[in-house]
């Protein structure tokens, strides 16, 4: 053994290193000649975070040398994408592991209230006049998805964005978010004639588990109409996982030359791209806003015009999109906090601490509806709208960290250890906690129809829902996406009458008419109605896919299928009375496993009866009048 050590220390003097420091780590001291200087330092910096213990079962040197490397290398990687460092993510966690053992409330001291912020009304004239504006900033915006979730939840092995949205074209998230990104960068340009076309930015964060599918999903679709340059893909790199109150690292019960890693939560999308350097050229290029959603919520660009002409209207540096929330409703609530010592924010609070907080501090009744039947704490969707400028200035302040949590899983009341190891998390839209009181943060809230229908449970967890209350699955958002066109069109004026009620999967849901349209044919009120004349009715069995942007609906009475395909430069003129068989929907068991598992998550499938369908390939003026 000794051997052993001398020869180490011939190696590091000739070096110029010390390996004096390593002592407490005896099996690290052997090893430390296999390190270049900078993995010496890094082994400097775990021993004094007191991290000895992730050397004690090293080998000798000569045997695993190639995975002590790779353990190194593993480290730097942990180091770098961490705001301050492995250093700071262990003091970090050392504090917030002391709070939690102390049972310390991240509330005390504040005083909830209800913030100001806009209730847009679907189609009214102040919705309409937000939507316009919205188009024309869009020139000015960029667009972040956060993407790094697998679809296991839900029952598909698959990543989420490759998610049909709905089943009538098979439209994945992916395309019909660029696909309307593309549509808000083309409406702008229209509206703003005389400006030069812009290409409107889009950054999707993705993780170890999505990123290349997600290039591949992009590549293999030519990404989906949009230009390549146009699209950045940050990938997400996960934390260390934390073994006890000390914060001592977890090592891989597979493989003792491994730190066990765990995501860190989508909080980590404002450390890269402030690390990325992405956000200085998007405001060198005259950029105003960064729009954040995730990744299945088939609805929500039928909001983002709206949301956008309020941020600009209002001036707010954040603006939150939120739904109406009914009191003790699952979803978070968007709160001001004042505290004790003049400090305010405005933040989302999780629905299972708005109830304790507001019995705590002089409410007595807790979290209740109003008289208009909602709680008068908006529903946070975590979609978020920044204002760039005010972005950039807060992120070089913090270097993108975002206030993070623990959740530790303790084996008793002594909170002494854990079942299993946790790790520090954060949260997108925890943002503004760090933010001046003179910062403006506002919400803009849509009705839930129009805005809000995520795909994130499984059929058995959706199943066991209470009534009443939103399912939020691939049943739920799919028939979430009938009943808003429906709606839209109702409001247009077209005769579509009341759903009927079926059960898939377990889940009762509305079943209205399957109308399903392209972005670039309606993005905007107004612009669905420019395209609809005349008295047109549509029946509740009815199937109805518009691909194009120029199909104009006139005196249509549709009674079964009916698709439009055209390109951008035919214009088609839709008339007269459509009567087939049309498609019908068709029971799916979800532990069917001869059927597709995107079938299955539903609960049903289109029986493809009969269909009138036309294609329009070719520019000019088209009539189609069965």
């Amino acid at each position: 053994m000794a051997s052993t050590l001398d020869s180490t220390t011939d190696k590091l003097s000739q070096l110029g290193i010390n390996g004096e420091f390593a002592s407490s780590a005896r099996n690290l001291q052997k090893n430390l000649h296999l390190l270049s200087p900078e993995q010496v330092e890094l082994a400097k910096m775990l021993l004094e975070e007191g991290q000895s213990h992730l050397f004690e079962h090293w080998a000798e040197p000569g045997v695993d040398d190639d995975q002590k490397k790779g353990f190194f290398e593993q480290v730097a990687r942990l180091n770098s994408s961490y705001p301050g460092g492995l250093t700071s993510y262990i003091k970090n966690a050392r504090r917030l592991l002391a709070d939690s053992k102390a049972g310390k409330n991240p509330y005390d001291g504040f005083t909830p209230s209800v913030p100001t912020g806009e209730t847009l009304t679907f189609a009214d004239e102040n919705f309409i006049n937000f939507e316009e504006t919205g188009v024309k900033e869009a020139r000015r915006a960029a667009f972040v998805l956060v993407a790094g979730g697998l679809g296991e939840r839900l029952g598909y092995n698959g990543i989420k964005v490759a998610l049909p949205v709905e089943t009538i074209t098979g439209t994945c998230f992916l395309q019909h978010y660029i696909e309307s990104i593309l549509a808000l960068q083309e409406a702008s340009y229209k509206l703003l004639q005389g400006e030069s076309q812009v290409k409107i930015p889009f950054v999707i964060m993705t993780s170890d588990d999505t990123h290349e599918r997600t290039l591949k999903l992009l590549e293999s679709n030519s990404y989906f109409g949009m230009q390549p340059t146009q699209v950045t893909l940050l990938k997400q790199e996960k934390v260390a996982c934390l073994d006890d109150n000390d914060a001592r690292l977890a090592v891989d019960s597979k493989n003792k030359y491994r730190i066990q890693t765990k995501p860190h939560g989508h909080g980590d999308v404002h450390a890269l791209l402030y690390s990325s350097g992405i956000l200085k050229l998007w405001r060198d290029a005259g950029l105003k806003w960064v729009l954040f959603f995730q990744d299945t919520n088939g609805l929500l660009f039928k909001a983002i015009p709206a949301a956008i002409g309020v941020s600009a209207s209002k001036q707010y540096h954040v603006n939150s999109l939120a739904v109406p929330r009914k009191a003790k409703e699952a979803i978070g609530g968007i709160t001001r906090l004042t505290h004790a010592d003049g400090r305010t924010m405005v933040i989302n609070v999780e629905y299972n601490q708005l109830d304790p907080l507001l019995r705590a501090t002089g409410f007595p009744d807790g979290d209740v509806n109003s008289e208009t039947g909602f709680s008068p704490f908006p529903g946070n969707i975590n979609q978020l709208i920044l204002e760039l400028d005010s972005y950039i200035e807060e992120l070089t302040k913090t270097g993108g960290a975002i206030t993070e949590f623990v959740n530790p899983k303790y084996k008793d009341s002594s909170k002494t250890s854990f079942k299993s190891s946790t790790r520090l998390e954060c949260m997108m839209q925890d943002y503004p906690k760090t933010l001046p009181p003179s910062a403006r943060v506002g919400f803009t809230v849509m009705d839930t129809w129009l805005a809000y229908a995520p795909v994130k449970n499984n059929p058995e967890d959706a199943a066991k829902v209470p009534k009443g209350n939103p399912y939020h699955s691939a049943t739920s958002g799919e028939m979430a996406i009938y009943r808003a066109n429906s709606l839209v069109l109702k409001k247009v004026g077209v005769k579509v009458p009341d759903p009927m009620l079926q059960v898939f999967n377990g889940q009762e849901v509305e079943v209205w008419p399957r109308i399903v349209w392209k972005p670039k044919w309606g993005l905007t009120f107004s612009q669905i109605k420019s395209k609809i004349s005349g008295n047109s009715s549509i029946s509740q069995r009815s199937t109805l896919a518009i691909k194009g942007q120029n199909i104009f609906l006139e005196n249509l009475s549709l009674d079964g299928t009916l698709i439009v395909d055209a390109v951008d430069d035919a214009e088609v003129k839709v008339a007269g009375s459509v009567q087939n068989k049309g498609w019908t929907l068709e029971t799916v068991d979800f532990k069917d496993t001869s059927e597709p598992e995107v079938l299955r998550i539903r609960g049903f499938k289109m029986n493809k009866i009969e269909q009138l369908e036309k294609k329009y390939s070719e520019p000019g003026k088209f009539s189609l009048t069965p």
